[in-house]
């Protein structure tokens, strides 16, 4: 424990929000990476985009409980602290800000709606989540006030939201970053490491379905639904899952208007009782 703790000495690490206000009270080019931790190379992208664009980076780590629907899910959400400080160590970050529940949630804010045209997708299936996530973003915005904030493209329609949300509300620039995968194209993901080695294989050889699919609605799109159906008919009888969204939204808005506009592919579903979402 001493030569861990000498190890991260170089790097800030701050529980206490006076403490981080103090810290960066000067870093007028800061990006931010909020993270929930169980960090991977997904993270490692975020944080090296965040540094070769900004002058200092700072990642926070909280796994924020109001943006869980389900308190199993919550409650089993991996995490493993002392190694991500030690990945993070290695990323040479500047600031690691590990905030309490307290530390965030210390007064109350305006109530969060969606309206009914974000009502769609993850926002459809989790109710509260995007709300929970706004408001736990609102929250680190205002006391960081970084430069710029860097999100991955996996969670797209968190993305999409978060950029409208907080781009409206502070001079804080939100990026989005390339969706990183494994050599068998499955996107790198916490919840990944709750899976058993067949669900994972299983996982997999799914990916390699959408992508297929992908390829094909993009061929023929007046006939997206039908191919989206013939394939979760596929799934259904191959694999041992829940689909709760499989369907085809354009990046503009989110609409299902796909006809000549870039679109992606969305998929939610459960595996071995873990929840996994993509895009392509």
């Amino acid at each position: 424990m001493f030569y861990l703790l000498i190890f991260l000495l170089q790097m800030k690490l701050i529980k206490i929000k006076t403490d981080l206000i103090k810290a960066i009270e000067f870093d007028k080019r800061l990006g931010f990476v909020p993270t929930m931790g169980a960090l991977h190379e997904g993270h490692k992208a975020l944080i090296k985009t965040s540094q070769k664009n900004c002058k200092k980076t700072l990642v926070s780590i909280f796994i924020n409980p109001t943006q869980f629907n389900n308190k199993k899910d919550f409650k089993t959400y991996p995490k493993n602290l002392k190694k991500d400080l030690i990945y993070l160590k290695k990323l040479k970050v500047d600031y690691v800000y590990l905030p309490t529940v307290k530390q965030i949630y210390w007064k109350k804010n305006d109530k969060i709606k969606l309206n009914k045209l974000q009502n769609i997708l993850c926002a459809k299936f989790r109710k509260g989540h995007f709300e929970g996530v706004l408001d736990v973003l609102d929250r680190f915005i205002e006391l960081i006030s970084p430069q710029k904030m860097f999100m991955g493209e996996k969670d797209f329609q968190q993305f999409f939201l978060v950029k409208n949300f907080i781009e409206n509300k502070y001079n804080t620039k939100v990026y989005i970053c390339k969706t990183i995968r494994n050599k068998n194209n499955l996107a790198l993901s916490s919840r990944n490491s709750l899976l058993n080695k067949q669900s994972f294989a299983a996982s997999e050889i799914i990916t390699k379905k959408l992508l297929k699919l992908k390829k094909e609605i993009t061929r023929n799109t007046k006939n997206y639904k039908k191919l989206i159906f013939i394939l979760k008919k596929e799934l259904f009888k191959n694999f041992d899952i829940k689909i709760e969204y499989l369907e085809c939204r354009n990046t503009h808005n989110l609409s299902t208007n796909i006809l000549n506009k870039p679109f992606k592919l969305f998929v939610a579903y459960y595996i071995d009782n873990v929840r996994l979402i993509d895009n392509f």
